[in-house]
């Protein structure tokens, strides 16, 4: 019994350092302070307190903490404020470059924004109602965006599409072919689309108007405006129907209320011949209990987020973040689809799912 006390206990102090170790990244990323250190090339404490504009009595403690942390290269054991302190560019890539796959700043920031309406969340307990995703602020939206922005600009086009016959060679050939991409937020997964493909147009649709804005902006500045259209509006409009030859729901549809509704509306979407492509977390296809690392995770987002934002409108299915493949293969037959395809991608957090109308 103490050995198993004194393991949680052990764990739980880990926990605490981690916690603290990831505040102190959300400080340096959300401050310029990596950015500024990378550009520089190395910095005392005063050098980058100037250039950022930040108090450098709080930046020296910070640069140290990041030094002891592993974080950061520290040159010589000169005199505290003498001391010069330097971002390795290993370290660099994982939380300034956000083409690479191992960019991972996003998700720290997107952790620490999830914090933020803890206090309604423990109303939420009590009541049963939920926290709405504006409740979350910047932090959760951006991190969100941020943390799948490389995957869907390299990935979504070079290898997760194409790993699907049938549907590349639709998006590839004349007349042009229509994607729907409900929630789209940030609007990188239908950047990343358009770019794979110069004949497609892209719609992409979410309920959000924070999201909706930033997605826009994102449009304009890729050099598709021409092709990509992001709208605040809902995929259950008649007009919208029969119009399109793919509808992709990515990292989403387990957010949603009613999950029920929003696959029958994505099949109604389609053109004939047309698919669905939902692509969600690759959590444990059955309840084990201890978990592994990635279930651990995605029932901590679930707890903390998808489960509340997904009780903030009723009815609501309650999902949360872990949606089992029975669980997907449910919504989808009773939406009206008649079968469901797992698509053979690797993936470390991501599975795919082909829905055949």
């Amino acid at each position: 019994m103490s050995e198993r006390r004194d393991a949680l206990a052990s764990r739980l102090m880990e926990t605490v350092g981690a916690t603290m170790e990831a505040c102190c990244i959300y400080l340096g990323d959300r401050l310029g302070l990596y950015a500024t250190l990378a550009a520089r090339g190395s910095s005392t404490a005063g050098e980058l307190a100037k250039a950022t504009g930040t108090h450098e009595r709080y930046v020296r403690e910070w640069l140290e903490q990041q030094a002891v942390s592993g974080i950061l290269d520290v040159e010589g054991s000169a005199a505290p404020g003498e001391r010069r302190f330097r971002l390795p560019a290993e370290h660099a890539e994982v939380l300034l470059d956000q083409d690479s796959l191992s960019w991972v700043a996003p998700v720290v920031r997107l952790t620490v924004g999830l914090t933020g309406p803890l206090p309604a969340l423990l109303q939420a307990f009590r009541t049963g109602e939920g926290v709405p995703w504006g409740a979350y602020g910047a932090d959760a939206r951006e991190g969100q965006a941020g943390q799948n922005r490389p995957a869907f600009l390299q990935l979504l086009g070079r290898e997760w599409l194409p790993a699907i016959p049938e549907v590349d060679e639709r998006l590839r050939r004349a007349p042009a072919a229509r994607v729907a991409d409900l929630g789209c937020g940030a609007g990188w997964s239908c950047i990343g689309i358009a770019r794979a493909y110069p004949l497609v147009e892209v719609h992409g649709l979410d309920l959000d108007e924070a999201s909706v804005a930033v997605a826009r902006d994102n449009v304009v500045a890729a050099g598709l405006a021409d092709r990509v259209r992001i709208e605040a509006r809902d995929a259950g409009e008649p007009a919208l129907a029969g119009r399109y030859d793919l509808v992709t729901i990515f990292e989403a549809l387990h957010d949603m209320p009613r999950p029920v509704e929003v696959l029958r509306q994505a099949r109604g979407l389609l053109a004939g011949g047309g698919s669905v492509l939902v692509v969600d977390e690759r959590v444990a296809e059955e309840f084990t209990a201890p978990g592994d690392a990635l279930e651990r995770l995605m029932y901590g987002f679930s707890v903390l987020c998808c489960l509340p934002t997904g009780l903030a409108d009723r009815p609501s299915a309650g999902t949360g973040t872990v949606m089992r493949p029975a669980t997907l293969r449910h919504y989808a037959l009773e939406a009206g689809f008649r079968d469901v395809d797992v698509l053979p991608i690797a993936h470390d957090m991501f599975r795919f799912y082909r829905l055949r109308p």
